[in-house]
Order: C-alpha cells, then structure tokens, then sequence
C-alpha cells in the first residue's frame, strides 16, 4: 500500500519562479504549451467534471487538475515529479510509487494514461494493477504518440525541443487495443487529433481543425485517443427488469398489435404509452387494452404541452420503473419481436447503447421511400466519422438503454443542448459523450399498416443537418471553434 498524501482544502495553484524544477518538468510543458493544452482538452471533453479520477503517470499534476476532479489521484514512479505535483495542486493526492507496484484500496470512475504507455517495461503487469481499481461504469482514457512520429519525435528530443526519454516503445493501436484484452479491458471507441504540435498561425488552424479530420490525413494525427471500459460481467434475465416506452399519435388502429407483440424481457415487463395528444381516439384504445389485458403492466402518460417525440420519451423515460429503457415506435414499422435481441446485447455485456438498424436486412416494399433511404445512408456514413462509433441507421426508433445510464445523459444534456425533436441524437450523442459501448442490432424494416408518418423529408433533414453541426463541433472540435488557437497556448502556459 502506498502511503496517502494529506488533502487540503487549498484550490489549486500554478507555478511560479519560486517553486522547485528540479528537473525543468515544467519548463518542457512551457515549451510545448500549444500541444499540451491540446491533450487537456481531449482529457476535458472525455472525462465529467466533479468525478473520481486516478492518473497514472501523472508527472506534476496539472492534466490532474485540468479535469477538475472530485477526488484526484495521481502516481508517478518520479518522486521530484511527485513532490511538485504536490506543492502545485495541494487538494489532490499524489503518490510516488512504480505503476509496476501500483496498489490502492479505491475505486475510480476514470483511469487517465496520458502517453505513459511507452515508458512501462511491461505494460500488461501495469494495466492489470488498474483492472482492481475499476467499477463497471469506470472508463480508461488513453492518449499515446502515433507510431509513425517516432523519428520526428526522436529528433525533437535530440535538438532539445522535446523531453528526451531514457526508454521510449512505440506501439500501433493494434497492440494497444490487446494489451487491455489482455488485461480484462474492452475497447469502446478510438480517435485521433493534431496534425501540428507547434502553433504556426494560420497553418496549425488549418491543420488541426480540418486536414486532421480528413480520411488519410487523419491516419498521421500525433495523438491517438484510445477509450476502454472493463470487460462486462454477464447478468441474468432475473438481475433486469424492463420499460417499454411507446410513444404514439394518432396510432389507434396499433395499439392492440403492440400490446399482444411486446414480448416479456427479464425479470418483469412494462409498457409506458405516452400519447402525444392524439385526435383519433389513442388514448380511450390504450385504456381498452389496460382493461383487456389486466395481467400486462401497461400505463398511459398525456404528454401534455410538450412537442415532439423527443419530448415524449423523455416523459416515458422519466415515469419508468425499469432497469432497462427501450424505445418501441407505436407504428410497429420496426417489429416488437425483435426486442428480446436488444436485451441479450445488452443482458450479455455486448454494449451499453443498443441502437436498431433498419439498412442491413431488405425492408419490406414502401417501408421507406427512397429520398429517406439515401438520407439515412448519409447520416449514418456522416455519424460513423463524426462519433468514431460505427451507426448505420441513426433514425430507427428502437433503442436501448440501462436506466443509470440514461440519467448520466439526462444529467449532462446541456453540454450539447436541448435541441432534438425526435431523440435520436440526444441519446446517439450523449451516449457516445459518456463513453457508452454502442452496439447496433438489426431489424427487418416493415411498411405502416396504419396512419401516416409524421417526418417531413426536407424540414427535418435540415435539421438532422443543423444538430451534426452541433455534433462536429463539440466532438471534433473538442467543444471550441477554430478562431481561438492561441487561448488553447495560454491556458497551457499557465
């Protein structure tokens, strides 16, 4: 066990001349300050304020700090490194021990390695000291070099532009993503970043905020980001229980069809109707079923003054008692059959977000007219790249979802705001900004055998256009516009 650093309640503090460098730790960072706010605001954009964090590599702290943690606990096997850390950011603990030996009696909800990788002579014995730190909703978050700078890298350090190194392995993504295989990890999704590690205006602008993005630029990015979560622990049918949230206008004719076709799921099953002031009688329709089938847990909710079906599964999501939230459109064009699917994926550990997909098997004739089928093949290709998360279908109504899950969303919904009619991508998006595992599953599409549908091609799909770029720029943009490169140095220098 590694002796504790005391905590105090001072805020964190930056360096100044007055404090030790022994090694000139900050006066590398200084050097590079373009490039090291760069990797804060990776950390920033993928870790949640106020959280229990553990750095392993931590060196002085500051990429510690710049997550704003709860609860922070850096190691690094540098005792002066250490002993900095610890004058600098004094409400953080830090402790000088060899990750090789690492030890703790704790749980963290993030594990943060920030180009340390290389550095460790056995990477595995490393990683697999962390796997005892971690709770299922805990998420690994990597960065390391791109192997293919290495000799720009070797260079810098033998001009004396960078920090040399006494042992340096340079790893492909590949051997990065089996090592935590290896070690009891699973990997969720990747990214890359920086093109330029200097600030050359306008070039690095350029360089940075589009070229980087790019296929084939992107595969020489510096930085490679890399996110993880522990191996899953199988459950039962017996440790779930489930909500289906059906949200329906003017869908009278289907609602016999969904209340005898939603299968029984895990331990017990309800139904959550919320009707979205429908004309045609819906809501007297669900009450006839909640009478004629009295043995199924069915409920109606009145959506009210709210608008869209956004807003409706909201609602729904809101008033479940469920472990497990799912998302079943009432016009049944997406079969209820399949939902015992979306639970095994979810039950067996598969992913976190299980998201329908309506592209892969034929649809039916008219399921989808064919402007629609082109614009759903867009988005999908369009969200692949923008969530490095592979979606085929962004739109098909099925989705599910852990209920504790759902409230991390919900509780950081305003980071890309309250701007989805629909709820798709207020689920797509916050689950990738929470680091869910998304998986997709496969329906078989059907025409509507009654109403008609209440998307409107053009309206819409300029909408769907509008909430990508909110998208592009809170994830590839890490949540800040070009215009302000040298506010990224700044913040890094001080």
């Amino acid at each position: 066990m590694v002796e504790a650093n005391n905590p105090t309640s001072e805020p964190p503090r930056a360096e100044t001349d007055q404090q030790p460098d022994e090694k000139g730790l900050l006066r590398w960072r200084r050097r590079n300050a373009y490039y090291y706010g760069w990797l804060d605001r990776i950390y920033k954009s993928a870790v949640r304020p106020g959280s229990r964090v553990l750095h392993v590599g931590c060196e002085c702290g500051d990429l510690l700090a710049a997550v704003e943690p709860s609860y922070g606990v850096g190691v690094d096997a540098d005792p002066e490194a250490i002993a900095l850390a610890r004058k600098r950011f004094g409400h953080l603990k830090f402790y000088a021990v060899d990750p090789h030996e690492l030890q703790l009696d704790e749980k963290f909800d993030y594990v943060l390695i920030c180009n340390s990788l290389g550095k460790w002579h056995d990477i595995q014995v490393v990683l697999e000291r962390i796997r005892p730190l971690t709770e299922e909703s805990t998420r690994v978050v990597i960065t390391y070099y791109n192997y293919l700078w290495e000799a720009i890298l070797r260079l810098g350090s033998l001009i004396g532009v960078r920090r040399p190194y006494s042992y340096q392995n340079w790893l492909p993504p590949g051997d990065i993503a089996n090592l935590l295989e290896l070690s009891g990890f699973d990997v969720i999704r990747s990214a890359s970043f920086l093109l330029m590690a200097k600030r050359i205006p306008p070039l690095t602008t350029f360089c940075n905020y589009f070229l980087s993005l790019l296929p084939g630029f992107r595969y020489f990015n510096l930085v490679n980001l890399v996110v993880a979560r522990p191996s899953p622990t199988l459950l039962g049918d017996e440790d779930l229980s489930v909500s289906v949230i059906v949200p329906c206008r003017n869908e009278r004719g289907n609602i016999e069809d969904t209340v005898t076709r939603i299968p029984e799921m895990g331990r017990e099953t309800e139904i959550i109707f919320v009707d979205g002031n429908s004309t045609d009688g819906t809501p007297e329709a669900i009450e006839s079923q909640m009478k004629k089938y009295p043995e199924r847990r069915i409920r109606l909710i009145h959506q009210g003054d709210g608008v869209g079906k956004g807003d409706a599964v909201r609602k729904g999501f809101a008033a479940a008692v469920g472990d497990v939230l799912v998302i079943q459109d009432a016009d049944l064009t997406a079969p209820p059959e399949d939902l015992p699917k979306f639970f095994r994926a979810l039950r067996d550990g598969k992913g976190e977000f299980i998201n329908g997909s309506r592209l892969v098997y034929p649809m039916q004739k008219q399921a989808m007219r064919f402007l629609n089928l082109l614009g759903n093949k867009f988005f999908g290709g369009l969200f692949s790249w923008l969530l490095g998360q592979r979606f085929r279908d962004t739109l098909c109504g099925t989705k599910m979802i852990r209920k504790k899950d759902y409230e991390l969303i919900e509780a950081n919904r305003s980071y890309f705001g309250d701007f989805d009619p629909f709820g798709d991508f207020d689920l797509i998006f916050g689950a990738v900004k929470q680091n869910l595992k998304v998986v997709e599953v496969p329906v078989t599409y059907r025409a509507r055998t009654y109403g008609t549908t209440n998307i409107s091609r053009f309206k819409h799909g300029w909408l769907l256009l509008k909430m990508s770029w909110i998208a592009f720029k809170k994830i590839k943009w890490l949540g800040k516009r070009h215009q302000s490169d040298r506010n990224v140095a700044n913040t890094a220098s001080t």
